[in-house]
């Protein structure tokens, strides 16, 4: 039994479960996407941003659980949690703070950072990777 294997799974599956928990759960189910993108819009940014971000950590977060596109899934949600890590930071450490701390998005990052130079690990639905059939040549 390869437990390293099973290991890299287990922060996946994990990291995938919050970002989807973040994404579609508590900005898209609770917030709805037009009260996630007028907070976005309250803090300075464009309200569509609010729209990105509840999309790409669903996206990445279904992405990691399935165990589908890992690696690109990991770095594109990076800067979402580098942004969430950044808009925290003004609150202190703790994310028990009023406003959170920034502990909890800078570990996420990491973690993603991590799982992108792990790779999927077990139990992943790996996309069909090869190459594509010649083409005919023409004259």
């Amino acid at each position: 039994m390869n437990t390293q294997s099973h290991a890299i799974a287990l922060l996946r599956i994990s990291l995938g479960l919050v970002l989807l928990a973040h994404g579609f759960v508590l900005k898209i189910l609770g917030f709805g996407l037009g009260g996630t993108m007028e907070f976005f819009g309250s803090l300075g940014f464009p309200p569509i941003l609010g729209a990105v971000v509840a999309l790409g950590e669903t996206a990445a977060g279904l992405a990691l659980i399935a165990g589908v596109l890992v690696r690109p899934a990991s770095l594109l949600v990076l800067p979402i949690l580098l942004g969430a890590t950044w808009q925290h930071a003004g609150q202190g450490w703790l994310f028990t703070s009023p406003g959170g701390g920034w502990e909890f998005p800078a570990l996420l990052s990491v973690l993603a950072l991590a799982q992108a130079g792990l790779g999927a690990g077990s139990f992943a639905l790996r996309l069909p990777v090869g190459r594509p059939a010649a083409l005919p040549r023409t004259a």
